[in-house]
């Protein structure tokens, strides 16, 4: 099988072949890799910068510029350097999942009171590190975390993480869903409800935000459902009383395959002009892996090219465990090599270094001759990669790197 435009749905001013060598934010992919070595991941901060002003100006186009607030999801790369970026930008805020997530936040630079914490199976230990920092706010996903933050912070405001028993991901796939027909433990539903505000005015907690995070992933076609699982979380704003705010979570996603196309943002911000701009709220967003993901590469080494009964297998000197994503959520980085100049391309199963079946980067990765080639790049690697690392079998290193 051939495939002569192998590349083009992927490429863009910042990340495409010029004279058939790869570059990435103003830089040969060819000269990185020889720079750094591999494996490596590289971002890029203008790619970045560029991805949040794209999504506060489509808030702004809605009539919602002095209605939001952005709040970069960490847990999606959680990178110093990037992050001190991000805080000198002053274009966003941080949402924090752990202890650890908001030291480091701090660490880099964010005030507490930047910081917005949702996380779930909070131990004792957890609440007694978040209570130190003043400022912090804390969304509360069970009647559990209401009670431990009301003993310990009395009076104070809260958000309560809502489960609207509906869910979104990318292309209906279900292990991107927070919540929907099975049930999960992010988030209160509206059976308990009721219980949680009562356990709310227990300790005199004020109730001033719903947060409502349902999946992750989402592109155009999925906008439909995800209108309707605004419109569901819009009953506990309604049966809480005074609210402040909402947080509608992240889940913005970015293609990964040739048929997908970009987030209509235009779309996405008419969803919430509509279900929420009649509304005096504020209106959170926490679109960590849009803001990430496309701004990364990770450069690896190729190990070797072999033919086995009808398959040919390219190794590379990295395996699953250093960028897990695709692994455990079927969600692919693409492949591409560093030189191509319209060659026709082949099928190829792209194999990292890990004795274990999970190990496949790509099936059928469309990739030319590669004989000549020492590195492949696997493009979409700046989200949920680095952040998500272990060292099984020992071969957890890898090094990172911000392009400015």
């Amino acid at each position: 099988m051939e495939q002569h435009n192998a590349y083009d749905w992927w490429q863009r001013p910042d990340l495409c072949y010029q004279g058939g060598a790869l570059h990435f934010s103003g830089r040969s992919v060819q000269s990185l890799a020889e720079q750094f070595g591999t494996p490596s991941f590289v971002y890029s901060g203008q790619r970045i910068q560029t991805n949040l002003q794209r999504i506060k100006q489509a808030l702004n186009d809605a009539g919602l510029g002095e209605r939001h607030t952005l709040y970069y999801a960490m847990k999606a790369n959680r990178f110093a350097p990037l992050l001190t970026m991000l805080k000198q930008s002053g274009l966003c805020g941080i949402d924090a999942c752990s202890p650890n997530e908001v030291e480091h936040a701090v660490g880099c630079g964010f005030e507490a009171k930047q910081i917005s914490f949702t996380a779930t199976s909070l131990s004792r230990q957890d609440f007694s590190t978040l209570a130190r920092y003043s400022g912090l706010f804390m969304d509360c996903d069970s009647i559990h975390a209401i009670r431990a933050w009301g003993k310990l912070k009395p009076g104070s405001e809260i958000g309560i993480r809502v489960n609207p028993a509906m869910g979104i991901g990318r292309a209906c796939n279900a292990k991107l869903h927070y919540a929907g027909c099975d049930t999960t433990k992010f988030g209160i539903y509206r059976e308990q409800f009721d219980e949680a505000l009562a356990t709310t005015k227990q300790y005199g907690l004020r109730v001033t935000k719903i947060h409502f995070h349902t999946g992750c992933g989402y592109l155009t076609p999925e906008l439909e459902q995800w209108e309707q699982v605004i419109k569901s979380c819009l009953w506990f704003v309604d049966r809480a009383g005074e609210i402040e705010r909402v947080n509608v979570g992240g889940g913005l996603g970015v293609p990964h395959l040739a048929e997908d196309q970009p987030l209509d943002l235009d779309r996405w911000a008419a969803v919430l002009q509509r279900q929420l701009g009649s509304r005096d709220l504020h209106i959170e967003i926490e679109p960590g892996d849009y803001i990430v993901k496309d701004a990364g590469l990770l450069l690896l080494g190729k190990s070797f090219v072999e033919r086995k009964q009808q398959t040919t297998f390219v190794g590379v000197d990295a395996g699953f465990n250093i960028a897990p994503e695709p692994a455990y959520y079927d969600l692919p980085f693409q492949p591409v090599p560093l030189h191509w100049d319209n060659e026709p391309c082949s099928a190829h199963h792209v194999v990292g270094n890990i004795n274990e079946a999970l190990d496949v980067w790509y099936q059928n990765a469309m990739l030319p001759d590669l004989s000549g080639e020492d590195h492949l790049a696997l493009i979409n690697a700046g989200a949920y990669s680095s952040s998500m690392a272990s060292n099984h079998c020992m071969r957890g290193q890898f090094k990172e790197f911000l392009l400015l």
